[in-house]
């Protein structure tokens, strides 16, 4: 897959899911635009980036900050003149507890981050990515968005929301150049996980490395799917 002189925004990029799909596709030849909260981690991705002869650019933000976000689309006009790829992957777990019981303030920062962030990127990015020849949207969703599992109501909820934003945003983009989709990533070993599981998760998992060729399949130009929910 080549992604030679695309434009490509990744979001939740410092760590897991997200640096595996930016190492991807800066591997594939796209400029890479990373964001995350902490500085450090995404300097040491940009060192891994440069040492493997791709290139990249450090955006440290956080995404619960909602008004920053609209400042992003005119940046990136502003920097590259256009918009090839959106991979919106920033997510937060939130509290794993009965849902009568969780504070106004954790359902709150659990939409924000995994819904309401998302929402505000498409909303300045979408001038953007019209734009591009190959306009191409991949969300990263859950199993949970279909799948409902006690104590996990704001995890479960808030990627329900994305799925379903997803697939509206799917059914206006139709007939255009975009690709809109989500990818259900499946068990992976991320913090995230380690979070939610502190003794170790029972089950199988895969690592960020095994699940990144599929977002770089569903951000390139080849790719026909539209408004689908992709299992890895």
């Amino acid at each position: 897959i080549d992604l030679k002189e695309k434009i490509a925004l990744i979001t939740g990029a410092s760590r897991g899911i997200g640096a595996a799909i930016a190492k991807a596709l800066a591997k594939a030849g796209a400029h890479v635009v990373l964001i995350a909260r902490t500085q450090g981690a995404l300097e040491a991705l940009d060192d891994e980036i440069r040492a493997a002869g791709g290139t990249a650019t450090l955006l440290p933000m956080n995404l619960a900050k909602l008004d920053e976000i609209d400042k992003i689309g005119p940046s990136l006009f502003e920097k590259f003149g256009k918009l090839d790829i959106f991979i919106g992957n920033a997510a937060v777990l939130g509290p794993l507890t009965p849902v009568h019981q969780v504070s106004p303030k954790d359902w709150q920062k659990t939409m924000t981050i995994n819904f309401e962030a998302n929402v505000r990127l498409i909303r300045t990015l979408d001038p953007l990515l019209r734009t591009s020849d190959t306009g191409r949207v991949v969300f990263t969703s859950s199993g949970l968005a279909e799948q409902p599992l006690a104590y996990w109501g704001p995890y479960c909820a808030s990627k329900a929301a994305l799925q379903m934003f997803m697939k509206v945003y799917a059914a206006e983009t139709e007939g255009t150049n975009m690709r809109v989709n989500a990818v259900n990533p499946g068990i992976v070993d991320t913090a995230m996980l380690k979070e939610a599981f502190p003794g170790g998760f029972p089950g199988k998992t895969v690592k960020p490395e095994d699940v990144a060729p599929l977002y770089r399949e569903l951000a390139s130009a080849a790719c026909k799917k539209h408004g689908e929910i992709v299992s890895a």
